[in-house]
């Protein structure tokens, strides 16, 4: 996974409203949107967490993390 910033946040905040409302913690995207660690390490880093532990959905947000800012990362821990 490569990081493009090319991806509108309105575009995917539902998906990711949708994965908080099944996991409060953030599930695998915790470290990123929990722990507010926005760098593109820390979302590859999650993007493995969620393959490793079977969280498809995780992996698939995790890829469209990157395709966003790192304000706009910011954005979504408050959603």
């Amino acid at each position: 996974m490569q990081p493009n910033n090319t991806l509108s946040l309105p575009a995917v905040i539902e998906r990711f409203r949708a994965y908080k409302a099944a996991n409060p913690s953030w599930g695998s995207l915790h470290l990123v949107l929990d722990d507010g660690n926005v760098r593109n390490k820390h979302v590859t880093c999650a993007a493995e967490y969620a393959l490793e532990t079977g969280d498809t959905e995780g992996f698939e947000l995790a890829g469209l993390l990157l395709q966003l800012s790192t304000t706009q990362r910011q954005k979504l821990r408050n959603i």
